[in-house]
């Protein structure tokens, strides 16, 4: 690196700006930065030109911190000697968008890609927030392979209702059984639901959101402390503008995703999503995220790697308290440290701070042990997700950190029997289906019986939706009992408290055995063995497969169609087909355009 700290190698930029082989390019690509008062000396001067990819907007309210918080980053990226360049991405809306979030996800990769391959960017600041906003980021940020950083916008503060605490996601899922008890109103209901939403962030429970920008840091990929503050906290400008100073430095010192997303940062993040009660969407994500990374991440790594590791975060849905109290006690990298200390964590794994993860968690240990439980003395042992498989599918997962001790109670502890269970399946196509027939009497549910919702995967939905998490009928939920086992082929909240066997795959729109489950089969599931299967004869599963696949809705957009041809199963990340074959891409500058 030179003195005046700007890179000592060309930038990628200088070949759009200071280009003396195509003079005549040269001027066409300056000529329009000048319309609102850009200079040419700024963008010939060599300095890195730093793209921040804003994700925020009116229409994602969870990451609309970003609108304000963006100057703080460009102020940042001017003051260690670079030229910021704000782009919108692709908005992606959890609690909105329709029929899924999760068909954005792979639609604003590939938006992101164009933008960070096809215009000129030496690095880029990656703001988040929202669940698939982090992964499409990392995604993109992999296929490029630019220097990169992300800088999440941080949770929502806590939120109260009559005295208690009414975080995201979950408040609705415990009010809605309440509701269905006829314990409360609908007045009662609404209320509860939008005390969980005081100030401006995202998931202030342990969602797909609060999950993502965790394991965003866990994998190096934003600045030590980064994912838990809150979005309404002064630390969260400081953070940004320090996003902002690394992400030009980043590109001085050369540091890339393909530098720092290796499999030991990956099988970090796995572990850290076990002691976070991390939201079981973080395993299709992940598994894009590396897929694109060019790791190799089996499914069976989630077992292999993260069933073992403790609960630690006392937060909700697995715990107690919410993200301001977990950023308080020392968020993420506290946990980190934990584990790093129970020699759980690869510590020599390289980060975006251009330090390593040991070094980074220097005097990072947690500083409230009511929300951050020691490695020795955790929550629960053994709290990552149970992977399955059987005749209704190659594999699925479960999350064992939010199994309740009732739950277990009725259903794992039989003796001489214990982690087995054998119900009745009742079986749903789609989850119209299921709000349509939930509470019909002839359907006789009872505490011994399996829900199984199907058709929700990224062929059936289209794009995989959060449904699986369904409650017991109402005459149950007037008993007390407030979950019954269920299984399908789609997803559920990262903030929901059920212990729902999910993203089953292949799934049955692709033919899997979900495809042929018939309501009144019984279905045993074996925890110790990590099984899953319809007891249903071979010979009858194949003349059943004569009635042919379940039926799903017609494609009702053009990218739905384009998704539906090209997309994976959530064991394989939901990606699209061929598009882990593009890596590094900028390694091959783009041909010009006139």
């Amino acid at each position: 690196m030179g003195t005046d700290q700007t890179p000592t190698r060309r930038l990628r930029s200088q070949d759009w700006f200071d280009n003396p082989d195509h003079i005549d390019m040269t001027a066409l690509y300056l000529e329009r930065f000048m319309n609102y008062g850009v200079t040419p000396e700024e963008l010939r001067a060599g300095r890195p030109i730093i793209g921040i990819a804003q994700s925020g907007s009116d229409l994602t309210p969870c990451n609309r911190v970003h609108v304000e918080l963006v100057k703080r980053v460009r102020d940042g990226i001017r003051d260690a000697g670079g030229i910021p360049i704000e782009f919108p991405t692709h908005p992606i809306f959890e609690n909105c968008k329709r029929p899924t979030a999760a068909l954005d996800r792979n639609l604003a990769y590939l938006g992101l890609v164009e933008i960070l391959y096809g215009y000129p960017l030496d690095g880029v600041v990656l703001t988040t927030g929202c669940d698939k906003t982090t992964p499409s980021a990392l995604m993109a940020a992999s296929t490029v392979d630019i220097p990169a950083i992300v800088l999440s916008g941080g949770p929502m503060l806590d939120g109260w209702h009559e005295g208690d605490l009414a975080g995201s996601g979950t408040v609705i899922w415990r009010m809605r059984r309440k509701l269905a008890a006829g314990e409360i109103d609908r007045d009662e209901f609404l209320q509860a639901a939008l005390d969980s939403a005081p100030s401006i962030g995202h998931c202030n429970t342990m969602g797909t959101a609060s999950t993502m920008n965790a394991l965003a840091e866990a994998l190096g990929m934003s600045l030590t402390g980064c994912g838990a503050i809150p979005a309404a906290y002064r630390e969260r400008g400081q953070m940004a503008y320090r996003t902002g100073r690394r992400a030009v430095e980043l590109v001085n010192e050369d540091i890339k995703p393909s530098d720092i997303l290796t499999r030991a940062a990956f099988l970090n993040a796995i572990r850290v999503n076990s002691a976070i009660g991390g939201s079981t969407n973080a395993q299709p994500h992940l598994s894009a995220m590396a897929k694109h990374a060019g790791v190799e991440l089996a499914p069976e790594d989630w077992q292999v790697h993260g069933f073992d590791v403790p609960l630690l975060a006392n937060i909700q849905p697995a715990g107690a308290y919410l993200g301001e109290r977990y950023h308080r006690a020392g968020g993420t990298p506290a946990i980190m440290w934990e584990l790093l200390q129970a020699g759980k964590l690869d510590g020599d794994c390289r980060t975006v701070t251009g330090k390593s993860v040991r070094d980074n968690l220097v005097g990072r240990e947690a500083t409230d042990r009511d929300v951050i439980f020691p490695y020795d003395r955790p929550m629960k042992e053994k709290a990552g997700f149970l992977v399955l498989k059987g005749n209704l599918f190659d594999f699925a997962i479960m999350k064992t950190s939010v199994i309740s001790q009732g739950f277990r109670e009725r259903y794992l502890m039989e003796p001489g029997h214990e982690g087995v269970f054998i119900g009745k399946a009742v079986v749903f196509d789609g989850s119209e289906d299921y709000h349509r027939r939930i509470n019909d009497p002839e359907l006789a549910i009872d505490e011994d019986t399996i829900l199984v919702i199907r058709g929700a995967g990224p062929l059936g939905w289209p794009g995989s939706a959060e449904v699986v998490n369904m409650q017991p009928p109402d005459h149950l939920l007037k008993r007390g009992i407030t979950s019954l086992p269920t299984i399908g082929d789609g997803r559920q909240s990262g903030t929901a408290d059920s212990p729902s066997i999910l993203n089953a795959s292949p799934e049955s729109a692709a033919g899997g055995g979900l495809a042929w489950l018939r309501t009144g089969d019984r279905i045993r599931i074996d925890f110790n063995q990590g099984l899953c299967d319809m007891l249903v004869p071979d010979d009858e599963i194949e003349r059943r497969k004569a009635d042919g696949l379940p039926p799903i809705p017609a494609d009702a957009t053009p990218w739905q169609r384009l998704y539906r041809k090209s997309v994976t199963q959530l064991s394989d990340g939901a990606t699209l087909d061929g598009t882990t074959d593009f890596r590094q891409i900028a390694k091959t500058m783009p041909r010009h355009n006139h």
